[in-house]
């Protein structure tokens, strides 16, 4: 049996956007200026809840900061959505050591008696302003070399010109169609909302399946504490 052997098949937004219409009943030829431009705003919204649903994989990236003495708060990316697992390194080279610190929230830093305190950092604050911040405590002590942090970023931004794509993975392209359809026909095509509106959810909740890590997960109890030697 002849297959093509390729594996690299990723629509524009453009064709995407004209499949879409062809689902809530709009031909190619009939689409106007003004339907393009809907359809980019629709994308892009879509985006946008899509980044506030969990953890996109594919958007989760490595970020470094170079630490220094006596300085606690530092600058965040402005497309960072969520912090994921951080950690503080000492030394370099071979020699570098990584410690896992834990997130905590705006009412246990307030609640921190002194802030200007020196020492190994063992948690941070990130501050979701829309130019976020994070704040290590205790504050560096000359002692830490950088603060790493696997973040979840927000998705590109979709256009329609010069044939661009869209920042997704092949496994999310069905639910992407579906959801512009649906938010395309709440415009031109109120009538069918209701018949494209079960098949963009569950499009979406299939795709999200597989938008998870595989590795194992152990749970146990504290229970040393029970014990006496």
């Amino acid at each position: 049996m002849a297959t093509s052997n390729t594996y690299s098949y990723n629509p524009s937004l453009g064709e995407i956007t004209l499949y879409a219409y062809n689902l809530i009943g709009l031909r190619n030829t009939s689409l106007l200026q003004e339907h393009m431009e809907a359809a980019r705003m629709a994308a892009n919204m879509m985006l946008g809840r899509w980044s506030s649903e969990g953890v996109n994989l594919w958007t989760v990236d490595l970020q470094t900061i170079t630490l220094v003495q006596g300085t606690s708060t530092y600058s965040v990316p402005d497309n960072t959505v969520a912090m994921l697992d951080a950690y503080v390194t000492t030394g370099t080279g071979t020699s570098a050591i990584n410690r896992l610190i834990l997130p905590i929230s705006r009412t246990e830093y307030a609640s921190y008696p002194n802030k200007q305190q020196q020492g190994f950092p063992t948690t941070y604050w990130f501050d979701r302003l829309l130019s976020p911040n994070v704040t290590l405590w205790p504050v560096p002590d000359g002692n830490e070399v950088s603060f790493s942090y696997y973040r979840v970023r927000q998705i590109q931004d979709s256009n329609l010109t010069s044939g661009q794509t869209v920042e997704i993975p092949y496994y999310f392209l069905e639910a992407f169609a579906y959801g512009l359809a649906q938010r395309l026909a709440m415009i031109w095509a109120p009538d069918k909302v209701m018949m494209l509106k079960p098949l963009a959810d569950e499009a979406y909740d299939l795709a999200a399946r597989q938008n998870i890590e595989t590795a194992q997960q152990y749970i146990s109890p504290t229970i040393s504490s029970y014990f006496r030697a």
